[in-house]
């Protein structure tokens, strides 16, 4: 059966207050298409009882499964290129430099998904400035959700996963085959440290962090959320780091803290000197 309207705002609602993705009403059919499927493993009949179910207990860990059932996980190794290329000619050569004194790198990526976001700055870390390997560098990557965050500490992906956006040499290289999928070798695994964290919640546990990679997910959140975010990220970035967004996104008209800098075909916003 279809969502209702009435279930459709009370899940709406919640997942607003719990994660602040608005969910218009177009996207209802998103909702019923992400819903469905978890309504069976609970094995619950219909989405409507899976509401029901919500409606008739506080909030518990169905209620997180409904929140992170509508999470977009779309990501892939190297996604979108450009700013890996930013990174790897300019912003990685610039903070070698300035930390020389100290030997550490704090790099922070939100929203990750499963994965390939902070595995790629890892693989290309090892590929092109492993000169660097005696410093302490520090990947963390957060996500909301625990159950990609358990799939991405796993480190296996599918064929279809590694085709998008990992060159075959990386694959052989730093890659094992395990029945159907590939997993990434310890060593790399060892390098990124999995969080749980929501960008709404007040506690990051966050800080100093030399370089921010939060891509594609601003735009989920309305304008208040995103002017919230960017300025809890302006208190957990050293003042002369680097912010990554997605390509579709910006600070401008939400954070005037920011300024852009452009490499070749790739934006990154760094701090404005007092």
């Amino acid at each position: 059966m279809p969502l209702d309207s009435t279930d459709f705002e009370f899940v709406s609602s919640l997942v607003l207050k719990r994660s602040a993705i608005v969910l218009e009403p177009e996207k209802k059919y998103l909702v019923e298409s992400r819903l469905l499927p978890l309504a069976q493993r609970e094995g619950l009949s219909s989405i409507a009882e899976l509401v029901a179910q919500m409606r008739a207990n506080s909030l518990n860990g169905l209620h997180q499964k409904v929140v992170e059932a509508m999470t977009t996980n779309e990501t892939s190794f190297f996604r979108d290129l450009n700013p890996f290329e930013a990174l790897r000619k300019v912003v990685l050569p610039d903070m070698f430099q300035r930390r020389a004194a100290e030997r550490r790198l704090h790099i922070w990526c939100g929203a990750s998904s499963t994965g390939q976001e902070p595995y790629s700055i890892a693989l290309l870390l090892r590929e092109h400035f492993a000169r660097f390997a005696d410093w302490k560098i520090g990947i963390v990557a957060t996500d909301l959700s625990t159950d990609v965050l358990a799939r991405a500490r796993l480190g296996c992906y599918s064929q279809l996963e590694v085709n998008r956006g990992l060159p075959a040499p990386l694959l052989v290289k730093y890659f094992q085959r395990q029945g159907t999928e590939w997993r990434l070798k310890e060593e790399v695994r060892r390098q990124v440290e999995f969080r749980q964290l929501n960008l709404i919640d007040g506690a990051w546990g966050i800080s100093a962090a030399d370089i921010v990679f939060i891509r594609n997910v601003l735009i989920y959140f309305d304008v208040s959320t995103k002017k919230a975010i960017l300025q809890r990220i302006r208190q957990v970035m050293r003042p002369d780091g680097y912010l990554f967004l997605g390509g579709a996104e910006t600070t401008l008209n939400l954070d005037d803290s920011f300024e852009r800098n452009c490499f070749e075909r790739c934006t990154c916003y760094r701090l404005r000197k007092s």
